[in-house]
């Protein structure tokens, strides 16, 4: 019995000498848009501690402890008038203090140029960092990270990073783009079996992988954007992270995770969420299968978990100042969780901007992802401002590709663009022609440089919000490799060793500076084009193969003409007088000729024409 204490003195020991392992999120903000925070610890047998803390304006409102003893989550509330400073959260054994944690408060900061959102003015750069440029060689392999870079591999990674993109921010301004939309940066501490140089299977939603450079690098790249005028969009992901992610070695509770032996691998199809005749066991499918074996899938229900997933996307939007989101996988997660996400973001930082990928096969799926949507019946408004418009990209490949006829060609077009009455607000979509995830568009117009061009001219030119794909400036086709990575190609130029850079006009082709000039000349055109930008859309059933619309506001109008003929045709100008009236002079954006647009007017075989029509 002497013996005891002894015992319990040794065991209390080696329990309480084991440091924090986590502390999420690591740190905080005073005067923010919301006075609740919520910490989640995680060491070994912390939950077996009691926390407290003294601090002016800080207050601990709640604590709760989970299934699994490692995990103990501090509910507080930030006062309006709390000062910036740091304050001790004390975990005490009864009354003897085991561990002190300092937890930070710093100040906020409230330049006007961040957190801007992003709408129909702007042109989004997409690209995928490891794929971009290698700027640090040094941290393409780091000690101790599961996968090393390997250009060799279609499929691993490559060894680009923040840094790289950095590095070429002056090519991208050069082509006009207005926004850059970075693939996910967070840590993917993944197998090299699976690759995940991609980014959507992350291990740790507080860290940007080291392979890509550091938390640091990312806030200094949002800033040089910012400084050059151009904005930041941020990749995230909340219907699942990547198997090798901490919570999975020491899982928080049972029901953190959907069970992978009872709903299996999702079934893709996230028209189930709209559908009013859905089996429980699709939806059942869709929501809670996984997206892929390596990818554990999230359940946003438990309320602790759900508290994370947005307080983490605050904490990103405050500390790095990004403009937008782009939300990944968006149909898949439980709805009503989206909604409180894009509420509780939105209502914090109002101007600005969240897209969601909702890649669904039809007009209506698509709209009902966006707020508001008219005449919805079934009592769920997302309020997403933003959808990613798949159905553009649907309907434009079909238009270039298809034989003609009224059904088919330019009539897909037509027919997408004659739905926008299910959009609450089309001019928020964010149109596309190619992204990181589909065929490149050069590739699917079958290398032809004029079925290319019309595409672009198209995408430049219609409502929405346009994102391009890094590469297509340079008429980039898919590597003849297997696997996502045929998609996915570096810029040559972008690592040490390549023998010539795409950056420069010198390093490309010849093909490639024609590609790079059009694609220069249009984007940066659109920059000043507010007709484009705030314009009503009109446009007329497409005949003969040609499909004529026109984006007007009272000062201003832009008439674009597409011919997919392989001659010459001649436009009945009457047939478009209702627009027409009002001018004399069409100023073609291409090559600076000029057409009389009060009589019949030509325009040339395959291609997009845009006329900015003067008085």
């Amino acid at each position: 019995m002497k013996k005891l204490p002894f015992i319990l003195l040794f065991t209390s020991f080696h329990l309480f000498a084991q440091e924090i392992e986590h502390i999420d999120p690591p740190f905080w903000w005073t005067e923010m848009p919301t006075e609740e925070l919520q910490i989640m610890l995680h060491g070994e047998e912390i939950g077996d501690l009691e926390p407290s803390l003294e601090y002016a304006g800080v207050s601990l409102e709640s604590i709760e402890k989970l299934p699994n003893r490692n995990y103990l989550v501090l509910n507080l509330k930030i006062a309006k008038q709390t000062k910036p400073g740091t304050f001790k959260i004390a975990l005490k054994n009864g009354k003897s203090t085991q561990l002190a944690i300092d937890y930070e408060l710093k100040s906020r900061t409230l330049d006007s140029n961040r957190n801007m959102g992003f709408d129909a003015s702007d042109v989004i750069y997409l690209l995928m960092p490891d794929r971009f440029a290698n700027g640090d060689p040094s941290n393409d392999t780091i000690e101790g990270m599961f996968e090393a870079a390997d250009r060799s591999n279609p499929n691993g990674r490559h060894g680009g990073d923040i840094k790289g993109v950095l590095d070429n921010l002056d090519y991208i301004k050069d082509l006009g783009m207005t926004a850059v939309w970075l693939t996910p940066t967070f840590e993917n501490d993944m197998k090299p079996s699976y690759g995940a140089y991609h980014g959507y299977a992350a291990t740790d939603l507080y860290k940007v992988d080291r392979r890509f450079g550091s938390n640091e690098e990312f806030k200094a790249f949002v800033e040089k954007c910012h400084g050059m005028d151009m904005k930041v969009i941020m990749d995230m992901i909340h219907n699942h992270v990547g198997d090798q992610h901490w919570w999975m070695k020491d899982l928080p509770s049972d029901d953190w995770f959907h069970d992978i032996e009872e709903y299996g691998t999702t079934n893709f199809r996230g028209e189930v969420q709209s559908d009013p005749y859905a089996s429980q066991y699709d939806l059942d499918k869709l929501q809670k299968g996984w997206f892929v074996a390596e990818m554990p899938d999230l359940n946003q229900r438990n309320p602790i978990l759900a508290k994370y997933l947005i307080q983490n996307s605050i904490w990103w939007i405050e500390y790095s100042g990004v403009d937008g989101i782009r939300m990944d996988t968006y149909v898949y997660p439980y709805k009503d969780y989206l909604a409180d996400w894009v509420s509780e973001v939105m209502t914090s930082y109002p101007n600005f901007n969240i897209v969601g990928e909702a890649w669904v096969e039809k007009v209506g799926h698509e709209a009902y992802w966006q707020e508001d949507m008219e005449g919805q019946d079934d009592g769920y408004d997302s309020q997403l401002p933003s959808v990613t418009d798949f159905q553009i990209m649907f309907a434009l490949d079909q238009a270039l590709t298809e034989d003609f006829g009224w059904k088919n060609g330019l009539s897909k077009l037509y027919y997408a663009i004659s739905q926008d009455r299910l959009y609450s607000d089309p001019m928020k979509n964010v149109v596309f022609i190619d992204n990181h995830d589909t065929e490149r568009f050069f590739t699917k117009m079958g290398e032809d440089p004029d079925l290319f061009k019309m595409g672009y001219a198209y995408l430049m030119t219609i409502r929405g919000i346009p994102q391009v794909y890094y590469g297509i400036e340079l008429m980039l086709a898919n590597d003849p490799v297997s696997g996502d990575g045929r998609k996915r190609a570096d810029m040559i130029g972008g690592w040490p060793e390549d023998k010539r850079s795409v950056f420069t006009r010198e390093g490309r082709t010849k093909k490639e500076n024609e590609a790079f000039d059009y694609v220069k000349k249009l984007t940066n055109w659109r920059k000043g084009a507010e007709a484009i930008h705030k314009g009503k859309l009109t446009h007329f059933i497409p005949e003969n193969n040609t499909y004529v619309y026109f984006r007007h506001t009272e000062d201003e109008a832009v008439m674009v003409v597409m011919n997919q003929n392989e001659k010459e045709v001649e436009m009945n100008r009457d047939r478009f007088a209702e627009i027409l009236n009002d001018y004399k002079k069409g100023l073609n954006v291409g090559d600076g000729s000029t057409i009389d647009v009060t009589t019949n007017f030509k325009v040339g075989p395959k291609q997009t024409a845009i006329f900015e029509l003067k008085k």
